[in-house]
């Protein structure tokens, strides 16, 4: 009795630690936008909205791939996206990009493109509990030009299994001049070594 209890626990734990998969984008984007598969995390500090979104490969590699669906490709492309790490970084005042709220002020607009454009390797940190931290290997700031809700970088880390044995890996991002101190996010590791995949047919 006791051997079927232990049995059916581990397979119940082996089930809950596969990849979960799906067909389509958007079903994936649904699923990592649900807060409480710890793909998504937001705050609101002074009225500054933050939501960091970790990327699963798969939708990078789908990016890419677009409606080739070719095996190999798909496996090349997996190896080539799968080193490192993708997180979307969102940042909104008044339901407006943050360079739409300090366009009046010519120096505070010079500094925060500035930050957002050349800086944000020095802005955003990534770290273990014991303050180990992770060199950051590209973030990408497209100008929106007030056409967008929000400020959104994409930024880039290496996927290092040394970092990713750690229980959660701590996200802050400075303050870029909003009067909101340090915002830290707690990343869940698991989450991300259990990354959801999408199924290409």
């Amino acid at each position: 009795m006791i051997r079927n209890s232990v049995l059916l626990l581990l397979l119940l734990l082996l089930i809950s630690c596969q990849n979960k998969t799906f067909d389509t984008v958007e079903e994936i984007t649904t699923y990592i936008n649900e807060e409480d598969h710890q793909y998504r995390y937001s705050k609101t500090i002074n009225g500054v909205k933050y939501e960091l979104t970790y990327r699963p490969t798969d939708l990078l590699v789908n990016q890419e791939v677009g409606n080739k669906k070719n095996k190999k490709e798909i496996e090349l492309l997996r190896k080539k996206y799968s080193k490192y790490m993708y997180f979307n970084l969102s940042m909104s005042l008044n339901d407006r990009e943050l360079l739409s709220n300090v366009a009046g002020d010519k120096q505070k607009f010079g500094q925060m493109v500035n930050d957002l454009a050349f800086g944000m390797d020095q802005k955003v940190h990534l770290f273990t509990k014991e303050k180990d931290t992770l060199s950051m290997a590209d973030f990408v700031y497209p100008r929106m030009y007030g056409m967008s809700k929000s400020t959104v970088i994409m930024i880039v880390y290496p996927r290092d299994k040394k970092y990713l044995n750690n229980e959660y890996l701590n996200f802050t991002i400075e303050d870029l001049g909003l009067y909101t101190g340090e915002i830290k996010f707690k990343i869940d590791t698991k989450a991300i070594v259990n990354e959801p995949q999408l199924r290409f047919n």
